[in-house]
């Protein structure tokens, strides 16, 4: 029989939890690292290619390149389309791994072969929650958190519910945030929200951004890169006076070469979601500069 005292999400998580620990063998991140300890055997050949060489950049040498590092530590390197394939994957994770980037960012079907790539690289590894609409029911973008740190995430980037924003239903988009920072904060992973500028006024924004820091989410995020816009300096500057200085920013969604992404950091952005990662740290290798983002 339900409790009095549990409403619908506190079930489902508890459901979840358990589901997931079943499947682990284990309990929460101590399954999820039994489970990837069999990356080597399972996936030997990726983990050969990538972390054989260690510390190595990947066309990055010399006093030169440290301004393509500096830019590198910024990048969220992003593979999202439907399409994308495991060989695809893998060499995402590769460049991740070669460069140094921050993240890389794919889908959540992808995230165990990612970690098993990337183990042991420092590179984390990011994934999506209700994406890219952002129209899922809040306990069901909890368990997609959830399953996604326990395949091995650190990252996670949500899509808000748009149309309850736009709505005016901020107890709703309070709630569907707090879900997933709940589960990023149990875990020790970043939370991410992305609010979809190219929908919102404005005034949507920068409520969509007090919501998120009221949620406690670690980040706001301008796009998905699926709408009729991404990422304009206007809204990292917009988004960056809504939180503050403690709260990240992530520009992402058109951020197509390294003047672009400086301007973004320039603006306050203090993460760039990027599918174009290693043409943008080339570029920033060549000029040998990196602009320090803006005080809030």
């Amino acid at each position: 029989m339900m409790r009095d005292d549990w409403n619908i999400e506190d079930l489902v998580a508890r459901i979840t939890d358990e589901i997931l620990s079943r499947l682990g063998n284990g309990s929460g991140a101590a399954a999820c690292a039994l489970e990837h300890d069999a990356c080597f055997v399972q996936c030997p050949d990726s983990m050969k290619s990538i972390l054989s060489d260690g510390g190595v950049r990947l066309g990055l040498s010399g006093a030169e390149s440290e301004a393509g590092r500096q830019m590198a530590g910024y990048i969220d390197h992003t593979l999202l389309k439907p399409e994308a394939t495991r060989d695809e994957i893998l060499k995402l994770c590769h460049e991740g791994a070669g460069y140094g980037f921050a993240s890389v960012c794919i889908n959540p079907f992808w995230v165990r072969e990612a970690a098993c790539a990337l183990r042991g690289s420092g590179v984390a590894v990011c994934t999506v929650i209700g994406f890219p609409l952002g129209a899922n029911a809040p306990d069901v973008k909890a368990f997609e958190a959830r399953r996604a740190v326990f395949d091995g995430a650190r990252e996670l980037d949500m899509v808000i519910n748009i149309g309850a924003l736009k709505s005016r239903d901020d107890q709703l988009v309070l709630r569907d945030i707090s879900g997933v920072a709940a589960v990023a904060r149990e875990s020790g992973a970043l939370s991410k929200v992305i609010i979809e500028t190219a929908l919102l006024t404005d005034d949507e924004k920068e409520k969509a951004c007090r919501l998120a820091k009221e949620a406690g989410a670690d980040f706001v995020k301008t796009s998905t890169g699926f709408s009729k816009g991404g990422a304009t300096v206007a809204d990292i500057a917009l988004m960056r006076r809504a939180v503050g200085g403690a709260m990240g920013v992530k520009a992402s969604g058109g951020v197509k070469d390294y003047k672009a992404a400086q301007e973004m950091i320039g603006a306050g952005a203090t993460r760039i979601g990027a599918s174009v990662g290693v043409k943008i740290i080339q570029e920033a290798a060549g000029l040998g500069t990196v602009t320090n983002r803006v005080s809030a």
